[in-house]
């Protein structure tokens, strides 16, 4: 679920064409101190970057970079303003609170830039630094300025507005953590990000069409909001979540059984002080949870000033060992690790070792719920639900944040995008168990499920997204031959951070083209 490197983070110096100021916001506007839930802190809002469409094309050909992402998105249409926004949220405990997040509003005089546009809401992949800013476009030191160039050239440049919140606990956010992968805030935050942005619009610049779409933590977040919309009667036009973890609950305890994701460790911290920011109960202390060489301050460690690299390598968290190479009990031992995975031995063994983040005995106590309360979907598939009565604290907090459960499926057209051998967010735990739950909505067609990892077959009409996995083939395929004997290494290390996400998003613009 981590943050996307689309094509190189140095994208960013070469795009700054005009900057109208920074995040601080412009001082003139109206503030607003303690906002209710979607209203704007600052009315008008701070404008931060404006492009022309020769300028942002001008400033994407002066990198390789931004060569190989104008092959993907086609050359901007239109220009670009981009808009820092501050509104009113709650946190994970429903407490009051305030979040930030960018608009970018097409602007020129093409016909796919004028009149009312259509709305495309985004929801951004995990990134364990505070600053993230997806406003930041120029700023190539940002944690969010790879996402956030993506966005502008792929959906703004093209004619659709965007509405990308920067969460709850990020950038400038009161909130003192992230609301990480609780499905009732994080809808809540992207609705009223939402409710901000149109304030902000000119009248008539927005049309009644709204998109909904998100790549990993995003994927989950946009499927959350998408349900949550659906079932408030507000209507989606259509929706596309991309490798998220929607199946929650089967999600962790897979990785409990040993199917360590990679970037679980830094995954587990955001995900437990969630937990326990909302529902109090996880932990008396995170001793109870963590290995003591971890415990102290992980509380606030994420989202903070480390990035992914650094929280690493000053020792903050272990790059890959989240559990502990001697089982917890004697009938765990072929899970610690497993083998007879196939291609993924090697993967999950890394997430076994002696400098481990999670303790034997909470992951004992896991595993014990985890078989005498099954998922229907791991380790055995059977309802394909969510437990019934889980009594672990962690899995009832994953059921209760698990999209299989509240709803029967999406209403309005929805594409799920992915990879197969997704070593971070399991394809088949994910994406496929949620098209098996919605099979009558695959079978009428009003959910379409593309795997992109998949033979492109024939060019046709017949075969929409033919591009979107011919372009991943002919990536996955060039990082093979310059990766040599570390092939097999790069693929992992790459394939959920920056080989799926592009072509996923392109395919989510060309299914949205057809409304």
């Amino acid at each position: 679920m981590r943050q996307l490197k689309l094509l190189g983070a140095a994208l960013g110096a070469a795009l700054l064409v005009a900057a109208c100021g920074g995040g601080g916001g412009d001082p003139f506007g109206t503030q607003v101190a303690s906002p209710a839930r979607g209203q704007l802190m600052q009315n008008p809002p701070a404008a931060i970057y404006s492009l022309t469409a020769a300028s942002f094309t001008t400033s994407l050909n002066a990198k390789a970079s931004g060569q190989s992402l104008l092959q993907l998105t086609g050359a901007p249409v239109c220009g670009v303003d981009i808009l820092y926004i501050k509104y009113g949220t709650v946190g994970g405990a429903g407490e009051k609170t305030d979040a930030s997040g960018a608009l970018m509003v097409p602007t020129g005089s093409d016909p796919k830039c004028t009149g009312a546009r259509p709305i495309v809401l985004y929801a951004h992949g995990t990134n364990i630094t505070k600053r993230y800013n997806l406003a930041e476009f120029a700023d190539d030191t940002n944690p969010a300025n790879s996402e956030s160039v993506l966005l502008a050239a792929m959906y703004a440049a093209q004619g659709y507005i965007v509405v990308a919140p920067n969460y709850a606990g990020y950038d400038s956010s009161s909130l003192g953590y992230h609301p990480y992968v609780n499905a009732e805030q994080q809808s809540k935050d992207m609705i009223d990000a939402l409710a901000a942005a149109k304030s902000a619009l000119p009248a008539g610049k927005a049309s009644a069409k709204l998109f909904v779409t998100g790549y990993s933590q995003g994927g989950f977040v946009a499927m959350a909001t998408q349900r949550a919309l659906q079932l408030a009667g507000t209507p989606v036009t259509a929706s596309a979540p991309m490798s998220g973890p929607y199946a929650l609950a089967a999600y962790l305890d897979a990785i409990f059984y040993g199917n360590v994701a990679l970037g679980s460790t830094a995954f587990a911290p955001l995900a437990t002080n969630s937990f326990q920011k909302a529902y109090g109960n996880i932990y008396t202390t995170p001793a109870d949870l963590y290995e003591s060489s971890y415990a102290t301050g992980i509380e606030s460690l994420v989202p903070g000033a480390y990035d992914f690299t650094s929280v690493y390598s000053s020792g903050k968290l272990p790059q890959t060992t989240l559990f502990s190479s001697t089982p917890p009990a004697a009938p765990f031992a072929g899970i610690t690790p497993p083998t007879g995975t196939g291609a993924t031995d090697a993967l999950f063994a890394m997430g076994f070792g002696t400098s481990n983040l999670i303790n034997n005995s909470a992951r004992l106590a896991y595993l014990s719920d985890a078989m005498a309360n099954p998922d229907g979907a791991v380790p055995s598939p059977t309802t394909a639900m969510p437990a019934a009565n889980p009594l672990n604290k962690i899995r009832i907090a994953a059921k209760a944040n698990d999209l299989r459960g509240g709803w029967t499926g999406p209403a309005t057209p929805t594409l799920l995008c992915g990879g197969n051998a997704d070593p971070t967010v399991f394809y088949s735990v994910n994406t496929q168990l949620m098209a098996t739950l919605w099979a009558p909505q695959v079978t009428a067609r009003l959910v379409t499920v593309l795997d992109v990892d998949s033979d492109p077959g024939t060019p046709g009409a017949t075969n929409p997204f033919y591009a979107a996995k011919a372009g991943f083939a002919q990536q996955k395929a060039a990082l093979i031959a310059s990766a040599g004997a570390n092939a097999a290494t790069a693929v992992t290390t790459a394939y959920h951070g920056s080989l799926v996400p592009p072509f996923c998003n392109a395919a989510a613009r060309g299914f949205f083209s057809q409304f």
